[in-house]
């Protein structure tokens, strides 16, 4: 393993967790010196860990150098200030998905995220992905912390309670981020992590506060990549302000609804603003968003102002 990985940060992954962009030149190219300036918007804005090489990262799109470079690069500039975890896990051939596994263990980061979907790609039941799960764990590092990513493409596969025991069990696994989008379900997934180093990482805006109240570690949905400090405020502070925590809740609830307006370009068009990087260039997304989804720039003009709105009364608490 690189020897990065051996003074990487050992804290745990829990908190708000942004799920990375990855921002692109107009050619398609990586932008580094962007993706630079939008890991220190990051720490800035109170995050407790990242998410490198996601979904959000537009992964399904990028080389397997591409992936082991972006977060080799995360790790580096990180520099040890929060746990860096990474995934690039978008191969159903088992041998393949060995590879960019250990690709991403390679780059030194906290941990390696696995990808539900892959471990049973043909959806055909809990004793493929438990065959695919053991499988993996017998090639990859065993001193590198993993975790579970119920990532909605090609498809939302879902752990059943037996499987992420299973997973549980093995005692390898710090985290999972959470795409059940059911309350109830994240409260019974965790009471079944309770003792265990896993921390479960609710992933939807609708549930975020009542999954954080109910136990979850902490939250992992692409509105970190606006406002990852109000999330911040709502998990460690809320007791502060009650009346004002009902009020964030909901304008977040109905600010990620948004998401559907062209995400990852969305957030991109939100950076841009701001000056993080100067293109809105997505792989994942190839046509105008602007064009498609009328009035775009409005609806965020209403997300930056009630953004800045609710930053001003948290401030002046």
């Amino acid at each position: 393993m690189n020897e990065k990985a051996k003074t990487k940060t050992n804290g745990p992954v829990e908190g708000i967790v942004p799920v990375m962009l990855t921002p692109f030149h107009d050619d398609g190219t990586i932008d580094y010196a962007g993706l630079e300036r939008l890991i220190e918007w990051y720490l800035a804005k109170g995050s407790d860990a990242l998410f490198a090489v996601a979904q959000s990262s537009e992964m399904q799109f990028l080389s397997l150098a591409e992936r082991g470079a972006l977060a080799r690069f995360v790790v580096e500039k990180v520099a040890g200030r929060v746990p860096v975890v990474a995934s690039g896990h978008i191969s159903d051939d088992l041998d393949a998905q060995a590879e960019e596994l250990c690709v991403a263990a390679d780059s030194g980061a906290q941990g390696v995220v696995l990808v539900t979907n892959h471990l049973d790609p043909k959806r055909e039941g809990s004793q493929t992905f438990l065959a695919s799960l053991n499988r993996l764990l017998s090639k990859l590092p065993s001193d590198i912390p993993l975790g579970l990513y119920e990532c909605p493409a090609p498809y939302r596969r879902l752990l059943t309670d037996d499987e992420l025991k299973a997973c549980i069990d093995t005692g390898r696994f710090v985290m999972l981020k959470d795409v059940s989008c059911d309350l109830a379900t994240v409260k019974r997934r965790v009471a079944l992590a309770q003792g265990s180093p896993l921390k479960i990482l609710n992933a939807n805006a609708a549930i975020a506060w009542d999954a954080m109240k109910a136990g979850s570690a902490g939250f992992n949905g692409v509105f970190t990549n606006f406002h990852p400090d109000l999330y911040q405020w709502l998990r460690s502070r809320s007791a502060e302000d009650p009346v004002l925590a009902e009020e964030l809740s909901t304008f977040l609830v109905v600010a990620a609804v948004s998401e559907v307006l062209g995400y990852p370009a969305l957030a991109k068009i939100y950076h841009q603003r701001i000056g993080t990087f100067d293109s809105i260039r997505c792989r994942v997304i190839d046509y105008d968003v602007r064009e498609r989804f009328w009035a775009l720039d409005a609806v965020l003009d209403k997300i930056v102002a009630g953004t800045e709105r609710f930053r001003e009364r948290i401030a002046a608490l």
